[in-house]
């Protein structure tokens, strides 16, 4: 065996003589040659009987080019040889070198693979390569491999392949061309079309994006692969990948402005068949773009954007593209964050709204939406049933992971689905909703409906938990067969792990100071010790426990069976947990304790309004905490317990009130709170005295652990097996993730690598998903980017956190900036911070975790940030250590006189319940910061800090963020801009606000519009408190004015006065000056779809329609039904789709919303006259027609919609009936009705149904004789805002719907003449029987109760009764007609 191995190391000379002697290259036959420089020796190796490797040290690299020399003068050679590689070759040192190279390429026409791994190249040498390749047509592949080639090195080789036309494969592999070298290479691809494929792997994503626009641009059919990361660290990532041969793009990652770049790119492509931005992190900037795209492609048939953070205003965008897109034939937007509005848009181009109405795209086959994050919500709703009531092309429906819609809602979906002809695969994979024997009923009574249905996944739904989902896939024929096959691939991975019910459980004890919390903790621990249960331990051994501050957190955990339960004694860190997604997961219960003594020293005992602050405080901090839990599927379970109770008599009458007072606050949450009925009264001394208090917390547990999600089995293994791994490994409190892998690997089967050719990507998901669920029950902190485990929960927040967030560096560090300390400065901070108070023992921190992985653990969870994270000795800022600067004088950074001001205020949507805790402001100033670092336009933006204030100078626009409320009740975002209106809110909408939200943690916040004037002034909080109005609000009262007054509207304020000084004067501002184009706009939408509705209630006639019935008919040709005044909605709809296109000129869109609103009043008006004289011989109209009911309420009145039997205390009123000018007859006296009974309800509904539907149209286009109805309903305006909109169903039926009488107008639609005139007949015969009952059956009685006198028109002799002032002004009209 060594003699062939020597045989195989020959003298560099032999090879020389072997090339010259032509025998000798015959046996040779070589057709790989490599080329190394390494060790002192030079040799020559046959690896193979074809190839052979030559090793040349650096200092002897001058022979390399003889054999270059005398290979590319050898014939034979020229027809054998095809690949060169070369291998630690630095080519900087000689330039002759690779002359000799460019000969033998020059010569050698058979090579045609070039590889260069770890070379080194200067540019003089990248200059002559280039020139090599530029002349060079032979050459197939060339390979770089970890050679530096950079920037330069690529400018070269674009410059080169521009104009070579025969290469056809480039690989640059770990190396760092940027983003020029990446733009020259684009360049080249633009005029380069013989290469096929081009593989990259940059440490930079960014390289992605000019390379692969440059491919779609052109129609390349090149291959291409890029990947991004670093290799030696294992994070490696895809970014993008184009198959020509499949037209298959795959995209991974990508920023923004790349992401419009491709989109740009795809207009008109005709390569790529499929795209797949499936996890790419998108917005509505790249919709935008992509809309164009939709528009403009001819050849894109699939596009998946599935987890990709689209909210509504892209799929807005997105739908806007289907309208126009005659290509598309499946469209996958599940896993995405819209709601109603965007699900709505994206089916609307699917659905038909009229008979005369053509759907807009015939070509899409596939749909699929849905996830966790999708809010279908009502409208939604409505627009799922419309699409599948009306659509004729689409074949595959997908609603995935959906939690928003009931079993009712998709008993809807499968009702309507019966009437669907073209639907063939039906997938709802993970809804939730889907459950119940009345969904299983539906779903088999649409399949006897229509047979058409040939697929139904309802995998991952309870009704195929439940077993019941068998007995469907059997009427399918396919016996529970996934619609997907590589899907089912996929998650199968999950599936075969089952589930079953969490083993641990929180108790978490909420308390002020000396309420006894630790007493009563210690108490319940030594009850369960007496009784025999196991493992009871506490977080600190006892000589740490003796000497640790009262400030500490106490956390004491036991065995209940197979239930672990953790005691965690909050003891006054309560304010700290802002980072409640740590400390609250489910499931947890809560016991709020509440002393009632002021302290247990003295016998001064606490009033009743002072514990019921106190209990009102920890139930908002209860709710406020639960919200975010990520498996919260219930309310929050909370127990009562009252402390000190020996010492009072439990039956005095102080006592009896807290009680009360305590009930007050249980009525006032019991919405929200899971109370336990009993309030407990323990001697927190005494384990007997909470023996029944002990009972209930292991009662409760269980129950809790019930209730709450399954959790995988394999977790409640993978504890016991962290136990023992801790137990091996000296107790440590943190696991490597590395160390996680390990264990896996050897002891848990079901995550175990079985082999090489194993996928190990599945398994790795599989450990991930058990590290998270273990996260979220508690069990582990788990970080992904940090890469390691937390094992020590209690450790964790009792030690490190507590001291993180209690850090104060102003006490260690001297002459830094306020709230500026360096990375230096704070690990020895921290070092000192986390010191153990023990002499001798050294802190488990530090013992396991470095102070440089406490400083990136930090930046995870935003507790601070780098003040340059380009410099790796940049500065940290730690905002919880920040100076309050409020008393500072306050001024704008931008000052200039055509400066705008305006300023939003963010109010807690219910401040009585919840609150912004203490930790969320520092958290948002670093959330902040970092977020417009992310920017690309963020070159010169400023970014400073105090206490409660963030300032921001940004493009222009100086924002200041402001912490106001005695608990963080609200947030003022104040802006003051050289830019325009509309720009400043832009941004503020686009950055600011989401940073908020993304920050309060379940925290509703409620947009508000400040007085810009006190924006300007620095009117300090206190005193703007009254000066601004709900945004809602003020565009629901544009939406409600008539037209020619929205774009002069104007809101007026009251002045605000401070110690009997006027500090701002009562003034108004004008809408436009408060909201931006893009809030008008939206108001002007809404109103449009108002109209579109309305107009197809009232089927408003083309102007050009022949057969148009005119608004000047008899009554009597006039069909009182609501679908039947006039025929045809062109007018309407043509006026939509201008909408559609852009609002470019609000006052333009203004004058034309008039014109619109003007001609659906006339065809109002005309309705409401046959209404009123449906029948002129009736009884000669002895009593009016238009009548309503009201009923006294808080000093006001209330309109009644809709009448049920049972109904007390009501009024009777009527309307002036002249005609065009109805309204309301102020001061009118009415009539006294009891109680409706069921005769009143039969006569009384469809009448009701059919009036309350015009008041409803009329205060939405502003007709004066319903603008009087607007004060007998104090929320009119936010109820009536809804009620034109398709909330329930189609057309004028929503409104009705959202009035409580949708039924009776479906019904009314329906009905013919005859039936409607009997209706109304019945109405008005009530009507006189029971004026008559009333002794108000005369024209005079009329006139005294109601105010109304009864008149005939002089021109048509039709009756009304009219008010008195119109008997004054139109005296020459009318004739008085006494009764």
């Amino acid at each position: 065996m060594a003699s062939e191995t020597d045989q195989s190391f020959k003298d560099l000379s032999w090879f020389i003589q072997a090339i010259k002697d032509p025998q000798l290259q015959n046996r040779l036959n070589l057709q790989t040659l490599s080329f190394s420089s390494s060790g002192k020796t030079t040799h020559c190796q046959l690896l193979t009987s074809t190839s052979m490797n030559i090793n040349v040290p650096r200092a002897n690299l001058a022979s390399l080019s003889q054999i270059f020399i005398e290979l590319a003068t050898s014939l034979e050679t020229q027809t054998s040889l095809r690949n060169l590689e070369f291998v630690g070759i630095t080519w900087s040192d000689d330039i002759e070198l690779l002359q000799s190279l460019g000969l033998l390429l020059d010569n050698a026409s058979t090579i045609k693979h070039l590889s260069f791994r770890k070379n080194r190249f200067n540019e003089q040498c990248l200059n002559e390569l280039s020139d090599i390749l530029r002349r060079n047509g032979s050459l197939k592949e060339v390979m770089f491999v970890e050679s530096r080639i950079g920037s330069r090195g690529a400018t070269f080789l674009a410059s080169a392949l521009q104009v070579n036309n025969t290469l056809e494969e480039l690989q640059i592999w770990e190396d760092s061309i940027g983003s020029k070298g990446a733009e020259e290479l684009s360049k080249m691809i633009e005029t380069n079309s013989s290469l096929k494929l081009f593989s990259i792997f940059d440490s930079n994503s960014l390289t992605a994006t000019p390379l692969i626009s440059a491919v779609l641009g052109m129609n390349r059919e090149m291959e291409v692969h890029v990947w991004s990361g670093d290799q030696k660290k294992d994070r490696t990532s895809k970014v993008v990948e184009f198959l020509p041969e499949s037209n298959a793009l795959r995209i991974y990652q990508i920023d923004v402005s790349g992401s419009c770049r491709v989109a740009a790119a795809l207009g008109m492509n005709t390569t790529v068949r499929s795209l797949d931005m499936t996890g790419a992190a998108l917005n509505s900037r790249w919709a935008k773009e992509f809309r164009w795209v939709l528009e403009q492609n001819r050849t894109l048939r699939e596009v998946k954007l599935s987890k990709t953070g689209l909210k509504d205003k892209a799929v807005v965008y997105v739908a806007a593209g289907l309208f126009k897109n005659k290509s598309l034939q499946s469209l996958y937007v599940d896993g995405n964050r819209f709601g109603s509005i965007g699900v709505a848009d994206l089916l609307c181009p699917l659905s038909r709204f009229s008979a005369l109405q053509l759907q807009a795209n015939i070509t899409l086959k596939t749909v699929v939406f849905g996830g966790s994050k999708t809010k279908v919500g009502r409208d939604g709703l409505t627009a799922i049933l419309k699409m599948l009531t009306t659509n004729e092309t689409v074949v595959h429906l997908g609603i995935h992971e959906d939690t928003s819609l009931g079993p009712d809602d998709f008993v809807h979906i499968f009702k309507s689905l019966q009437k669907n002809a073209s639907l063939r695969r039906f997938s709802l994979q993970g809804c939730r909703g889907v459950r119940g024997d009345r969904v299983l009923e539906a779903i088999s009574e649409t399949l006897q409906v229509n047979p058409l249905i040939e697929e139904i996944d309802l995998a991952r739904t309870p009704l195929q938990e439940s077993g019941k989902a068998d007995e469907i896939y059997q009427k399918l024929g396919h016996n529970g067969r996934k619609i997907d096959e590589e899907e089912e691939e996929t998650d199968s991975s999950f599936r075969d792990m089952p589930l079953t019910e969490p083993k641990s459980v929180r108790a978490f004890l909420c308390g002020q100071d000396y309420a006894g919390k630790t007493t009563l903790c210690n108490s319940i621990m030594q009850h369960f010790s007496a009784s025999g249960f196991s493992n009871v331990r506490t977080l600190m051994n006892p000589v740490e426990q003796a000497v640790k501050t009262a400030g500490g957190m106490k956390i004491k955990t036991f065995m209940d069976e197979e239930t672990k339960i953790s005691m965690w004694n909050l003891a006054g860190q309560h304010e700290f947990y802002a980072l409640h997604d740590l400390m609250f997961p489910s499931p947890c219960l809560f016991l709020i304790i509440l002393s009632l003594f002021r302290k247990p020293s003295n016998k001064e005992p606490k009033t009743p309004a002072e514990l019921e602050g106190e209990l009102q405080y920890w139930l908002r901090f209860v709710l406020t905490n639960s919200r975010k839990a990520v498996q919260q599927c219930m309310k929050p379970n909370v127990t009562i317990v009252l402390t000190h109770s020996e010492k009072v008599n439990q039956q005095s009458e102080s006592f009896q009130g807290n009680l009360v007072s305590i009930q007050r606050q249980r009525d006032k949450f019991q919405d929200l709170v899971d109370f336990f009925p009993t309030v407990f009264t323990v001697d927190a001394r005494s384990s007997t005295s909470v023996s029944r208090l002990t009972h209930h917390i292991r009662v409760t547990s269980k129950g809790i652990l019930q209730r709450v999600p399954r959790v995988y089995q394999l977790c409640n293994d993978m504890v016991q097996l962290l136990s023992d791994w801790r137990s091996e490994n000296s107790n440590k409190p943190v696991m490597r993730w590395k160390a996680f892998g390990d264990l896996c690997q050897y002891k848990v089967p079901s995550l175990r690598v079985q082999s090489r050719n194993e996928n190990t990507g599945t398994v790795e998901t599989k450990r991930r998903a058990i590290a998270t669920c273990l996260h979220q029950t508690g069990e582990v902190i788990y970080f992904d980017e940090c890469g390691f485990l937390i094992l020590d929960f209690e450790w964790f927040c009792g030690e490190v956190l507590a001291q993180l967030v209690k850090l104060d560096s102003r006490k260690q560090s001297t002459g830094g900036r306020n709230g500026f300390v360096s990375k230096k400065e704070m690990e020895k901070i921290l070092k000192s911070s986390l010191q153990s108070p023990i002499p001798g023992m050294t802190s488990k921190v530090l013992e396991h975790l470095d102070a440089s992985e406490i400083v990136r653990l930090m930046k995870k969870l935003e507790l601070c940030y780098e003040e340059d994270p380009s410099s790796p000795d940049s500065s940290l800022l730690v905002p919880s250590i920040l100076e309050d600067g409020r008393v500072k004088t306050q001024k704008w950074q931008i000052n200039t006189q055509d400066c705008v001001y305006s300023g939003r205020h963010l109010q807690c949507d219910d401040s009585s319940h919840m609150f912004l805790t203490a930790g969320f402001f520092p958290r948002l100033q670093v959330h902040l910061h970092n977020r417009i670092m992310e920017l690309k336009n963020q070159q010169g933006a400023t970014y400073s800090l105090e206490k409660y204030l963030i300032d921001i100078t940004i493009q222009g626009i100086n924002i200041r963020v402001e912490l106001g409320g005695q608990l963080g009740d609200y947030i003022d975002v104040l802006a003051c801009s050289t830019k325009s209106l509309t720009e400043t809110l832009r941004l503020i909408n686009q950055l600011i606000i989401p940073a908020i939200q993304n920050s309060c943690h379940g925290v509703i916040l409620l947009e508000h519009i400040i007085r810009p004037q006190c924006v300007q002034d620095f009117t300090p909080p206190r005193l703007r408190q009254s000066q601004f109005v709900s945004l809602q609000r003020l565009k629901e009262a544009l939406s409600s004015v008539p037209a020619e007054v929205m774009y002069d509207y104007q809101h007026t304020w009251d002045s605000v006065v401070d110690s009997g000084k006027t500090i701002l004067r009562a003034g108004f501002d004008l809408a436009r000056d408060l909201l931006s184009d893009d809030d008008f706009r939206e108001v002007l939408q809404r109103r449009y779809h108002d109209l579109h509705t309305l107009a197809q209630e009232l089927q408003v006639p083309t102007e050009d329609d022949p057969e148009a019935v005119p608004v000047t008919n008899e009554l009597e040709n006039v069909d009182p039904s609501f679908g039947g005044i006039a025929k045809g909605v062109e007018a309407v709809l043509r006026r939509l789709k201008i909408i559609e296109q852009e609002i470019r000129d609000l006052k333009q869109e203004i004058q034309g919303l008039r014109y619109y609103e003007h001609r659906l009043l006339i065809q109002l008006h005309h309705k409401v006259n046959y209404l009123v004289n449906y029948n002129v011989q009736m009884d000669e109209r002895k009593v009016p027609n238009m009548f309503y009911f009201i009923r006294p309420e808080n000093y006001g009145r209330r309109l009644i919609t809709s009448i049920v039997p049972g109904m007390v205390s009501l009024r009777i009123h009527m309307l002036c009936e002249f005609r065009r000018e109805m309204h309301v007859v102020e001061e009118q006296l009415g009539c006294d009705v009891m109680q409706i009974d069921n005769r009143a309800v039969t006569c009384l509904a469809p009448y009701m149904t059919s009036f309350m539907t015009l008041v409803t149209f009329a205060l939405r286009i502003g007709a004066n004789w319903a603008a009087g109805m607007g004060h007998m309903i104090p929320d009119l305006g936010h109820a009536i805002s809804h009620l034109a909109t398709p909330s329930f169903m189609a057309g004028a039926a929503g409104a009705a719907g959202a009035v409580g009488v949708a039924a009776a107008l479906g019904r009314n639609r329906a009905r013919d003449r005859d039936i409607q005139e009997q209706d109304q007949r019945a109405a008005q015969q009530w009507l006189i029987d029971y004026l008559r009952e009333q002794n108000c059956s005369t024209g005079k009685d009329i006139a005294e109760k109601f105010g109304l006198w009864r008149v005939r028109y002089r021109d048509d002799g039709s009756i009304a009764w009219i008010c008195k002032r119109h008997m004054i002004t139109r005296a020459n009209e009318v004739i008085q007609v006494p009764l």
